[in-house]
């Protein structure tokens, strides 16, 4: 027999090990196995995750939720469709840009890609302080939205200081990826056909757009240019 005190706590104890168990489930499900940005993709099932966070407001709810078979069921078929959709490179990569630019649109994915091809091409990994990139666009969206999408993919940003974007004409709209430790540099720019195709698009369509994007040839997205003198 125990007391009213007693029972409060491991009423409270087990309510917090069931709003544990509800979270661990539903982020895992959300966000995929790393977590690499601070908001959830633009494809997560977020009506999933708002159920959830709701349940498990009250430990008296949450234990509710955890014994059901039918909140099991529908955690279980959620975790298993956004595991799926995390494992789709496409989707992946679209889920990377959104992380930074809110929206996966053709110019920021454009940007996403250039950011892949000078990678490789200058031997450095994501993340790496050894890579320095330089966005050249007017201040313009659309243009300007090269530079988040080169950051999802490259890991660089101005926080970091080996992200920056410098003013020029939408003539001159070009990114220069440079190694530091070699010096050895890369310059890409949007493609005449790219920029004509995606010239205007509703916000809607951003993600069908920018999924576009991700399947065309390298060739018709972005070519290479000499790299300007700094």
């Amino acid at each position: 027999m125990i007391g009213s005190g007693e029972a409060r706590d491991v009423f409270h104890r087990r309510g917090s090990h069931a709003l544990f168990v509800v979270l661990s489930a539903v982020l895992s499900g959300v966000w995929g196995p790393s977590l690499s940005g601070c908001a959830p993709s633009a494809s997560a099932p977020a009506l999933a995750l708002a159920p959830a966070l709701a349940s498990a407001s009250s430990p008296a709810s949450s234990l509710a939720s955890a014994s059901s078979p039918a909140s099991a069921s529908a955690s279980a078929s959620v975790s298993a469709s956004a595991s799926a959709s995390s494992a789709d490179p496409i989707e992946k990569a679209l889920d990377d840009v959104a992380n930074i630019h809110g929206a996966p649109g053709p110019w920021a994915v454009a940007g996403y890609r250039m950011g892949v091809y000078a990678l490789g091409k200058l031997g450095v990994s994501r993340g790496s302080f050894d890579l320095e990139v330089v966005h050249h666009t007017p201040r313009a969206v659309k243009f300007s939205c090269i530079a988040d999408g080169a950051q999802a993919s490259t890991g660089a940003s101005a926080g970091k200081l080996n992200l920056a974007v410098v003013d020029a004409d939408e003539a001159h709209v070009a990114t220069t990826y440079r190694r530091r430790s070699t010096g050895q540099s890369i310059t890409l720019r949007p493609t005449a056909s790219f920029a004509t195709r995606f010239a205007d698009f509703p916000r809607d369509q951003a993600r069908t757009l920018g999924k576009q994007v991700l399947e065309l040839p390298a060739s018709a997205v972005f070519e290479e240019i000499p790299t300007p003198p700094q």
